[in-house]
């Protein structure tokens, strides 16, 4: 009988041990909870600055969007993989979570978004691929950033027959039956940049200006704003050439007939294919010597301008810029660049979905929806109101 009771003392303090144990991970799962429940809330706090830049207010948050289970929403970046486009991804992601969550919507009743876009940035082909694809599944509403102002009539046309709503961001479209544009309002900024751009240069000056394509609607709107700005207000401030990226091909040609027409007989011939983006930028800033600021309307325009300049060890040339990547923040923080118009493409995923749901619903929508944008320079970029709009 005394053996027996010793078997079952043993076998108590196991048990009692290996709860102990148990309350032990659990109180260690406890703290870990509390830690990840902190860093989400305090990146759910930082992404509510960026939703309440959003104008109108009512586009910044899903009161009233009692949209059905299982719907289906397609949103089309110009690209899928950079910091930009991410941001765009997790604005979009929000809204749609916020819904499932206001609705109670769990399992397959979750309203489900799909984010694509080109892996080559700014492919027209491949987006437009990916719309046909995109509307092959019925979507309840699509939402596009498009490369080509134009390039997406057919695939509209097709959404329109089997009433699915297109909702533009990013960059608009010429398309009348957009039913909402979300976007930076790109005319304003611009024209904030050749303020600030002029400011820089003492209201005086000739100036460069590095477009990211020809064809897409927010470049238009960069270009447009820009030069609205300097001929109006700034008289003394000269804009001595505007060059596009898409067309930096045909430059190259051009760019190698002068260089070989300045050549000796007998010296070696340049090849226009071989001419590369910087060798391009390069002559065209030797071409401007007297040139004293750059504006440059995205991030990579930026950065091909800068790279030139550090090789070429011109720190007389004062940029502005666009956009506020990791990249950008370097080039602030070295003084490459002078000031970047930061765009909230958070706020604009967001806005997009809304803005979707709310046709869908037959809510109406305003025809623009404005995400907002700030001027960051190397004296502001450290403020937490500012890093909260970074990305």
């Amino acid at each position: 009988m005394k053996k027996r009771w010793t078997i079952i003392a043993g076998i108590l303090c196991i048990a009692l041990m290996g709860t102990a144990c148990s309350q032990k991970v659990t109180k260690g799962e406890e703290q870990q909870a509390t830690i990840d429940k902190d860093k989400t809330g305090k990146k759910e706090n930082e992404n509510q600055s960026k939703l309440d830049m959003i104008r109108p207010i009512a586009y910044s948050n899903v009161e009233n969007l009692n949209l059905e289970p299982g719907a289906y929403i397609s949103i089309i970046g110009r690209n899928s993989n950079d910091s930009y486009w991410n941001e765009v991804k997790e604005g979009a992601e929000k809204a749609v979570a916020d819904i499932n969550a206001m609705l109670g919507y769990k399992g397959e009743d979750k309203v489900r978004l799909n984010f694509s876009g080109p892996s080559e940035r700014d492919n027209v082909d491949e987006q437009i691929n990916i719309l046909d694809e995109e509307l092959a599944r019925y979507p309840i509403a699509v939402g596009i950033s498009a490369v080509d102002a134009t390039a997406c009539e057919v695939q509209f046309d097709l959404a329109a027959e089997n009433d699915i709503p297109i909702v533009a961001f990013d960059s608009g479209s010429e398309y009348q039956g957009v039913v909402a544009t979300c976007a930076t309002n790109n005319l304003e900024a611009a024209k904030t940049a050749a303020v600030k751009l002029s400011s820089i240069l003492d209201e005086s000056g000739e100036v460069a200006v590095f477009v990211q394509d020809s064809q897409s609607m927010s470049a238009k709107e960069r270009e447009n704003g820009f030069r609205e700005e300097i001929l109006a207000f700034h008289p003394n401030v000269q804009i001595v050439d505007v060059y596009y990226m898409d067309q930096l091909e045909e430059k190259a040609k051009a760019i190698a007939e002068e260089m070989n027409a300045a050549k000796s007989e007998g010296e070696e011939q340049i090849q226009a294919e071989t001419l590369t983006q910087e060798d391009i930028v390069k002559y065209i800033l030797e071409k401007h010597p007297n040139l004293k600021g750059i504006y440059a309307t995205n991030l990579d325009t930026t950065k091909l301008v800068t790279d030139v300049l550090t090789k070429l060890e011109r720190e007389d040339l004062d940029v502005v810029g666009f956009d506020g990547g990791s990249a950008q923040m370097k080039l602030l923080k070295e003084g490459k660049v002078n000031g970047l118009i930061v765009q909230n493409p958070y706020g604009m995923g967001y806005a997009t979905v809304v803005a979707a749901v709310r046709d869908v619903l037959g809510l109406g929508n305003e025809a623009v929806i404005d995400s907002g944008y700030t001027w960051v320079t190397k004296d502001n970029m450290d403020k937490n109101a500012i890093k909260r709009m970074l990305y």
